[in-house]
């Protein structure tokens, strides 16, 4: 493997970082809002399932005991 020269390396990597392209504030604070609004979502239906079960599993038990 050659070595490589670090005035080399430093110019190859700002070349990289320069085709980069970053999101805008727009794009973040979308995004940033979906993925709040699917969090939500998955706890509101893992609420759901969880209490569904949990009110059958009471009501079996009670009358069965």
């Amino acid at each position: 493997m050659a070595k490589a020269n670090p005035f080399t390396f430093l110019q190859q990597t700002r070349a990289e970082i320069a085709k980069v392209v970053w999101p805008t504030r727009r794009e973040v604070l979308i995004t940033s809002a979906m993925v709040f609004a699917l969090a939500v979502a998955g706890a509101a239906f893992f609420f759901l399932v969880d209490w569904l079960i949990r009110s059958g599993l009471q009501a079996l038990l009670s009358f069965v005991g």
